[in-house]
C-alpha cells in the first residue's frame, strides 16, 4: 500500500475517469514514474511532440523553463473545439496524476531513495538542452534561483529540482485547481516541500500553506464530508502536525497529535520505573519509559504490516564500558506504577512487560516521534528536555519497526539526542554517520552536486533497503530531511564535539557557504569567515578570480553580477561580524526590500544603542514583509514602552501573546503597557463611523477603554497570565501585587496568592522587606469592615485566606517591622484572641524603642517611639481586663493582663527615663506625661 493521498485521489474521481486512469495510478503506486512522464500527452506538454495547437510556443520566448511548462499547459486545458468536457476532465486529471508522480521522484531522488530508474533531465527537457551538461546546469540554476521567496534562497544545489518545479507548475494552472477536488491536497505539500528548501521561512509561503490547510480541513476532517476516513482522518493530523512543527507552532502540533491519538484509540504514557542503566549499578533506581500499546480494531482484517521488517536500516550498537545497551527493568508487576498526578496507568498498559513490549502500529510510532520533535521544539535544549524525549525513540526502536522510513526517523530523534551525552555521543556520530551514508547511497544518481562523500563505516547490504512504497507511504507525515540537511546537521554535530575540519569539508562540498563562514566565527576566526563570505560577493581585489591567492586574497573586488541567490543573508552575516549596519541596509537593498532578517538586525543593532525611533522604523519594515516573528513584535513593543508610547506598545504585545501566549514577559510587558494607558473619551458617532471605514481595531486590548478602570483590569488579567507562566519571577508577582490592590475593588484573591508567592520566593533573603505593609494592612482591614459574624476558622473564605497567609507566611519573617506587628495585633483583635493582640502590641513596640540612638536622635524617631509607647498604653487599657480565648486558659475567667496598669506605666516611666535628657519638655514629652495621668489609679 502506497501513500494514502492515492486512495483519497481514486475517491474523487468519477467512475468512467477511474477506468481510464486505472494503469497510470497503478504505476504511481508502484513507483514506476517514468511510465507517467513517457505518456503522450505529456511529451505534448513538454514539447517533446509536436501539436499543432501550440507548435509555435518554443523555450526560447521564456526567461524560466516553468513558465514555458505554464504557457503550454494553460492551452492544452483551454483548447476545447474538438474536445467534449469530459476529455477537458480527463486531461486536468491526468496532469494532476503526472505532477503526483513529479513530487514523489522529487522525494525519492532527495529523502528516501532508492536511486531513481532514469534521468529526469533526460526525461523532460527538450534534446538539445538535456545532451548539453552545461545548458542543464544553467536551467536548473535557473530554476533554483526562481524558487526564492522573501529574500530567502532555496538550496542552490537541490538535485533534480525540475521535477519539483513541474509539480508546482501544474498545480499551479487555474483549471487544475478549480475543477479538480484532488488538487489542493498535493498543492499543499508542494508548497510545504519548496518552503523546506528555503534556508528560513517564508512569510508568503506559509501563508499560502495555512490557506490551503483551511481548505482541506472541511474535506479530510469532517465527519460529514463523503470522502473522510478514520485513516485518512489521522493521516491529515499528523501531516498538519509536521507543518506546525516546521514553522514553530509546537501547541497547535500538540492538539493534532493528542488528537490522532484519541481517534486510533492509542494509548501511552510517559512513566517511571525503577530499573539499572550501568552495569555496575547495584540498587535500581526511577529510570523514564514509555509505555504504549496500538489498539486493535476488530472491525478490520489483522494488519500483515505490523512485523519486524528484517528490511531496515542497521541500528548501532552502543558498546560502552559502562551503559547497558538498554535499561534493565526490575523484574516486578507494574501494576503500581504511577503517573505524575497519581492516577493509575490504563489496564492495557499496566500488564506490558517494560523489557519487550509489542510492537506498534507505523503511525502509533510517528505519533511518538512526532511528540518527541514537539518537545524539542518546545523546551530549552537542556539534560532534562533530552532526558524526557530519548524513551520515545527508544519505545519506537524497540523489537524494530514495521515500517523502514519510521525506524530510520527513529534512529535519527535518539542519534539528535545522544549527541549531548559523552557516554552515549560516539554511537550517536557513528549512527547518524551511517543514516547520513544510507541517505546519500540511495539517492545519489543523475546530480550536479558532488558525490565524493568519505566514510568510515562500511557499505549498507541490500537487506538494509526496502521499496518505494514502502519508504513513500509515510514521508510526509514524518518529514524527514532531505540528504544535504542530514549532511549539514553532520556537520553540526562535528562541530560540536571539535571536528572542525570534518565539519568545514562537509559544508564545502555542499556548497553551504554560510555555514562554512558560521563554523569559522564560532572559533573566533572571524577573518576566515569573512573571506568566505566576501568571495561569493565580490570579485578578487585584483586580477582574476582563477589566479587569486586564497590565503591572502581579501576580495574587495567588483560586486559579482548577477549576486548569488542567497546574498541577503550573506550581507547580513558581514554584518553581524563587523557590526555594519551598511551591510544589513544591502541586504535589504538586493532582496527587494522583503529580507525581513536584514530590518531585524537593523533593529536590534539600534536597539542596543537605544536609538530607539529607528530601532521602531526598522522592525515596523521587518513585520510588514514577516508579521508571523513573535520576537520582533516583542523588540517592538519593548522600544514602544522606551518612548512612552503606551498604545502602539499595547497593540505590539498584544500581536506578541496572539503569536505565543506562553511568552510570560510579553504578559507583562503587556500589562505594563496597559497601566500607563489612559482610557479615551467615549467616540462620537462621525468618529465610529471612521473607524468602522478603516477596519477593525488590530487587537482588542488596544482599542479605546471608555471606563477608567478598563486599562487596569486588563493589566491584571495580563499580570494574571505571565505569573501562571513564570512562577518564580518575584518581579512578575510583585507586580501583580501592586495592581491587584489599586484595582476598585481591589482584587483580594490576587493580592493574598501574590503575596504569599514573595513570602516563598524572597523570604529567605529578603526577610520581612517582602511583605508590603500598606497593603496588608488594607487586607486585614477590610475583612475586618466587611465581616458581618465572629470569625470562624472552619468557614472558608477571604478572611482565613488572610489568617493563613499572616500566620503561615508573615509572621515567621518578621524581626524589627512595628507596622507589621500592628497588623498582627488587629487580625488577632478580628480573630477574638486579645492576648496575642497585646503581645503583637508589645511586639511592635519593643520593635520602635529597640532601635538604637532615638534617645539623641531626630524628633521624628522621637515622635515614632512616642507614638508606640501611647498606643501600647491604650492597648494595655483596652485589651488587659479581657478575658483570655486562647491555649489552656480559654473560658476559664482569667484576665489577659490583671498587672496591665502596672506594665503600661512601667513602659511609659522606660520611655521617659531614657528621653528625659534630650526631649523634656516637647510636644511628645507632655504626651507621655498625660498618658501616665491617665494611668494612675488602681493597681
Amino acid at each position: 500500500m502506497a501513500d494514502a493521498y492515492l486512495g483519497f485521489l481514486r475517491t474523487t474521481l468519477p467512475d468512467d475517469l477511474l477506468s481510464v486512469l486505472g494503469d497510470l495510478l497503478n504505476h504511481l503506486e508502484k513507483g514506476e514514474y517514468d511510465a507517467i512522464l513517457q505518456s503522450p500527452q505529456v511529451a505534448i506538454l513538454l514539447g517533446l511532440r509536436d501539436n499543432e495547437k501550440i507548435k509555435d510556443i518554443a523555450t526560447s520566448d521564456f526567461p524560466l523553463w516553468s513558465d514555458y511548462i505554464f504557457r503550454r499547459l494553460g492551452l492544452l486545458l483551454a483548447n476545447r473545439e474538438e474536445e467534449s468536457q469530459d476529455s477537458a476532465a480527463y486531461l486536468q486529471h491526468l496532469f494532476l496524476v503526472v505532477a503526483v508522480a513529479c513530487l514523489y521522484a522529487f522525494l525519492q531522488s532527495n529523502v528516501t531513495g532508492p536511486p531513481l530508474a532514469f534521468s529526469s533531465s533526460k526525461l523532460l527537457f527538450p534534446q538539445e538542452i538535456s545532451s548539453n551538461p552545461s545548458a542543464v546546469f544553467k536551467l536548473r540554476q535557473d530554476l533554483i534561483h526562481s524558487l526564492g521567496a522573501d529574500g530567502e534562497a532555496a538550496y542552490k544545489l537541490t538535485p533534480n529540482i525540475e521535477l519539483l518545479c513541474l509539480a508546482d507548475t501544474i498545480l499551479s494552472s487555474p483549471p487544475i485547481q478549480k475543477n479538480v477536488k484532488a488538487a489542493a491536497w498535493v498543492k499543499l505539500r508542494t508548497t510545504f516541500l519548496h518552503q523546506r528548501l528555503l534556508s528560513e521561512i517564508a512569510p508568503s509561503l506559509q501563508s499560502s500553506i495555512y490557506e490551503t490547510l483551511e481548505v482541506l480541513e472541511a474535506d479530510l476532517l469532517s465527519s460529514e464530508s463523503q470522502y473522510s476516513t478514520p485513516e485518512l482522518r489521522v493521516l491529515f493530523l499528523l501531516e498538519r502536525a509536521s507543518i506546525h512543527t516546521h514553522h514553530g507552532l509546537d501547541k497547535k502540533a500538540r492538539s493534532d497529535l493528542d488528537e490522532a491519538a484519541s481517534q486510533r484509540h492509542f494509548e501511552f504514557a510517559l512513566t517511571g520505573l525503577l530499573g539499572k542503566r550501568t552495569k555496575f549499578q547495584q540498587f535500581d533506581t526511577s529510570q523514564l519509559l514509555v509505555l504504549a500499546r496500538s489498539a486493535v480494531n476488530t472491525n478490520e482484517a489483522p494488519s500483515e504490516e505490523v512485523k519486524v521488517d528484517s528490511s531496515r536500516p542497521k541500528n548501532l550498537d552502543l558498546n560502552d564500558d559502562t551503559l547497558l545497551e538498554s535499561i534493565s527493568f526490575v523484574d516486578t508487576s507494574i501494576s503500581s506504577t504511577d503517573i505524575k498526578d497519581e492516577s493509575k496507568l490504563p489496564a492495557s498498559l499496566t500488564a506490558l512487560d517494560p523489557a519487550n513490549q509489542p510492537l506498534l502500529e507505523p503511525l502509533d510510532s510517528i505519533i511518538l516521534l512526532s511528540l518527541a520533535s514537539s518537545i524539542t521544539n518546545t523546551s530549552p535544549s537542556d539534560g532534562l528536555t533530552r532526558e524526557e524525549t530519548i524513551p520515545y525513540a527508544t519505545r519506537v526502536l524497540d523489537g524494530g519497526s514495521s515500517n523502514w522510513q519510521v525506524y530510520t526517523q527513529a534512529l535519527l530523534v535518539r542519534s539528535r539526542i545522544e549527541g549531548y551525552k559523552s557516554r552515549t555521543i560516539e554511537r550517536g556520530l557513528l549512527q547518524l554517520q551511517a543514516l547520513v551514508d544510507q541517505v546519500i547511497a540511495d539517492t545519489t544518481s543523475d546530480s550536479p552536486a558532488p558525490t565524493g562523500t568519505t566514510t568510515f563505516l562500511p557499505k549498507a547490504n541490500e537487506t538494509d533497503s526496502a521499496p518505494v512504497s514502502e519508504r513513500m507511504k509515510y514521508i510526509f507525515q514524518l518529514c524527514s530531511p532531505s540528504r544535504w540537511e542530514l549532511e549539514a546537521e553532520l556537520a553540526s554535530r562535528w562541530v560540536s564535539m571539535g571536528g572542525l575540519r570534518s565539519a568545514l569539508e562537509i559544508y564545502e562540498r555542499l556548497e553551504m557557504w554560510a555555514e562554512a563562514a558560521l563554523c569559522w566565527a564560532a572559533t573566533e576566526r572571524e577573518d576566515k569567515a569573512k573571506k568566505i563570505i566576501r568571495r561569493q560577493l565580490f570579485h578578487a581585489t585584483t586580477g582574476p578570480d582563477e589566479t587569486a591567492d586564497l590565503d591572502e586574497e581579501k576580495w574587495e573586488g567588483r560586486l559579482r553580477e548577477p549576486a548569488p541567490a542567497d546574498a541577503p543573508r550573506l550581507y547580513c552575516l558581514l554584518g553581524d561580524i563587523d557590526h555594519d549596519t551598511a551591510m544589513y541596509e544591502t541586504a535589504w537593498i538586493v532582496s527587494n526590500n522583503r529580507y525581513a532578517r536584514a530590518q531585524r538586525s537593523l533593529g536590534r543593532h539600534y536597539f542596543t544603542l537605544k536609538d530607539y525611533d529607528r530601532a521602531i522604523t526598522a522592525y515596523s519594515a521587518s513585520l510588514k514583509m514577516n508579521a508571523l516573528n513573535q520576537s520582533s513584535w516583542f523588540a517592538l513593543g519593548c522600544a514602544h514602552l522606551e518612548l512612552s508610547q503606551f498604545k502602539n506598545a499595547v497593540e505590539s504585545f498584544s500581536r506578541c501573546v496572539q503569536l505565543d501566549d506562553t511568552d510570560a514577559e510579553a504578559w507583562s510587558n503587556l500589562a505594563a503597557a496597559l497601566l500607563h494607558l489612559r482610557p479615551a473619551e467615549p467616540s462620537s458617532p462621525k468618529e465610529e463611523k471612521e473607524e468602522e471605514e478603516d477596519g477593525p481595531a488590530s487587537h482588542p486590548l488596544a482599542a479605546h477603554h471608555t471606563t477608567p478602570q478598563q486599562p487596569r483590569l486588563d493589566a491584571l488579567k495580563a499580570f494574571r497570565r505571565a505569573a501562571a507562566l513564570k512562577h518564580d519571577s518575584y518581579r512578575i508577582w510583585s507586580n501583580l501585587l501592586t495592581v491587584a490592590a489599586s484595582t476598585i475593588p481591589p482584587a483580594y484573591n490576587d493580592i493574598i496568592r501574590a503575596q504569599t508567592r514573595i513570602c516563598e520566593l524572597r523570604g529567605a533573603t529578603d526577610g520581612e522587606t517582602c511583605v508590603d505593609e500598606s497593603i496588608l494592612a488594607a487586607l486585614v482591614r477590610h475583612i475586618a469592615i466587611v465581616a458581618t459574624e465572629p470569625y470562624d476558622p472552619a468557614k472558608p473564605g477571604l478572611a482565613r485566606m488572610v489568617v493563613e497567609l499572616v500566620d503561615k507566611h508573615v509572621v515567621p519573617l518578621i524581626t524589627a517591622s512595628a507596622k507589621l506587628w500592628q497588623v498582627v495585633a488587629r487580625l488577632a483583635l478580628f480573630r477574638r484572641q486579645p492576648s496575642s493582640a497585646l503581645a503583637a502590641h508589645e511586639k511592635a513596640w519593643r520593635a520602635v524603642t529597640g532601635q538604637p540612638g532615638w534617645e539623641t536622635g531626630s524628633k521624628e524617631q522621637w515622635q515614632g517611639v512616642v507614638d508606640a509607647t501611647v498606643e501600647l498604653a491604650d492597648a494595655y487599657e483596652s485589651l488587659g481586663e479581657m478575658e483570655r480565648t486562647e491555649g489552656l486558659a480559654a473560658g476559664s475567667g482569667e484576665l489577659v493582663a490583671k498587672d496591665w496598669r502596672f506594665k503600661a506605666r512601667s513602659a511609659v516611666r522606660g520611655i521617659m527615663g531614657r528621653g528625659k535628657e534630650s526631649w523634656e519638655g516637647t510636644e511628645g514629652w507632655e504626651r507621655l506625661v498625660l498618658a501616665l495621668e491617665g494611668l494612675k489609679g488602681g493597681r
